[in-house]
């Protein structure tokens, strides 16, 4: 058994270790780290009073203190003014880091510009998007700002210790090939212009990007529960900043195109033409955002998923019953696949997001009735949609759309019906939350396998059509 003054050393190392996490979230300012770390050595010392070792102390008294997330969604209730300030005014004017900030900043607005001057590098080249290219720059779009992204986190997140350092550049390694091998799938077919599995490419090939993007942002922690979940987590708060930053775009092109015409000039041509490199730069700038001001945005994402879980839930249910009621199937043409599709994998979004928004450690309660309806209601809209994609193969034969419709179905089909049932054993007592979190984080990689063998073996399987 190991010697008081070691077991004292090994505590010292766990609480410095917890407070180098915790001091990462710069919506939590060292003053209240500081503070936090007192109301933990309280907690330890009351337990170790009460005839626990140090080790088991340390564990339960964190675990009394809550989820590091539900931590700061508590600091975010205490501290609300300040924390909304957050958004407009400088980290120096309320006690931040400065340097730190603004290095963080200043990195993630060059790489948006840099997103921005990539998109326009081929057209220096007389490749340009005007000269009838647009197709190969749909096929590339991605290429042009998830490897910086990519680059942004591996710098956010530095070098791990020295034990760590091979696995990390290992993985950096694998990653990078990953994304060769795309840069190659995507250009070297000799594709339709236009055609099935040229869309069909343009679609999947983000999805099975993003997988290697949320390695990156995990890290070390990719391989445990809680590392997928905060990627789960970063990728619904990343959609909430694009979408208010989008809105925020989309009133400078109105006041663009208002003030312009005011003299007689039409800056279409001109905003056309950069208009394409905005989302590219926007996702960057999003991510900042997340990583800058993600406590603040924790306690939005709770509100969020209250309000769209019902509504999505009782549209899947109103569906459900007008088709019942009205007797009529699903259209199998490939925009309102695609569209069905997209309303599902939004089902599923939500889902997830509600997952790493609720508290692991709470009771089951009425919004988690909520969520094993909507899940339900996903699982009997996917199954119909199957039967319909089934008949109309069976009818028709296969074609490129169909078959990924299909697999896309059949792979949501066993994430939603497996999920009810660990849900429903959950609301019943016989199951943990922790089974649900490991089941959605787990098959986050079936998706972008899928969405890889869409792009990689469906264009010479259908000949290039």
């Amino acid at each position: 058994m190991p010697s008081p003054d070691t077991q004292m050393e090994v505590l010292e190392e766990q609480i410095a270790r917890w407070r180098e996490y915790l001091a990462r979230r710069q919506a939590i300012h060292s003053v209240d780290v500081a503070e936090l770390e007192d109301h933990l050595r309280e907690r330890i010392a009351s337990l170790m009073d009460a005839g626990l070792a140090p080790d088991e102390a340390f564990l339960v008294a964190v675990k009394r203190m809550g989820e590091l997330d539900a931590l700061s969604r508590e600091f975010a209730r205490e501290h609300s003014e300040r924390l909304w300030k957050q958004l407009v005014i400088s980290s120096a004017d309320i006690g931040g880091d400065e340097p730190a900030a603004r290095k963080d900043a200043m990195v993630a607005f060059g790489l948006a510009a840099a997103a921005v001057l990539l998109f326009k590098l081929p057209a220096l080249f007389g490749f340009g998007l005007e000269g009838g290219n647009e197709n190969a720059y749909a096929r590339n779009y991605s290429f042009f700002v998830l490897p910086l992204l990519v680059g942004y986190f591996t710098w956010k997140r530095g070098l791990p210790d020295t034990g760590e350092q091979a696995l990390r550049r290992t993985t950096l390694g694998w990653i990078a090939a990953g994304f060769a091998a795309a840069l190659v799938f995507a250009n070297v077919y000799p594709f339709r212009t236009g055609g099935n599995t040229e869309v069909l490419t343009v679609i999947h090939l983000p999805i099975a990007l993003w997988l290697l993007v949320g390695i990156a942002y995990a890290g070390a922690r990719w391989s445990e529960v809680s590392g997928r979940m905060d990627f789960i987590r970063f990728s619904g708060e990343l959609f909430i900043y694009f979408v208010l930053l989008a809105l925020g775009g989309g009133l400078v092109m109105a006041s663009t195109f208002g003030i312009f015409g005011l003299i007689g000039i039409d800056p279409e041509p001109y905003v056309e033409t950069w208009l394409p490199a905005g989302p590219l730069a926007g996702v960057i700038v999003a991510s900042w955002l997340v990583e800058a001001k993600q406590s603040v945005v924790e306690n939005i994402a709770p509100v969020l998923t209250r309000l769209f879980s019902p509504l999505f839930a009782a549209v899947l249910l109103a569906f459900l019953g007008a088709l019942v009621f009205t007797g009529r199937g699903i259209a199998i043409e490939r925009e309102a696949l695609i569209l069905f599709d997209l309303l599902l994998l939004l089902v599923l979004c939500l889902l997830l997001y509600s997952l790493s928004a609720r508290d692991p450690q709470a009771h089951a309660g009425p919004f988690d009735i909520v969520q094993i309806v909507l899940v339900v209601s996903a699982l009997l809209a996917d199954a119909v949609a199957l039967s319909a994609i089934a008949a109309r193969i069976t009818e028709f034969g296969f074609t490129p759309n169909r078959v990924a419709a299909l697999g896309m179905n059949v792979i949501l089909l066993v994430n939603l019906a497996w999920s009810a049932v660990l849900y429903l054993r959950f609301l019943r007592g016989r199951g943990s939350f922790a089974a649900i979190e490991r089941w959605q984080t787990s098959y986050l990689p079936v998706y972008a396998g899928w969405a890889a063998l869409v792009v990689i073996v469906f264009p010479p399987l259908f000949g290039f059509i």
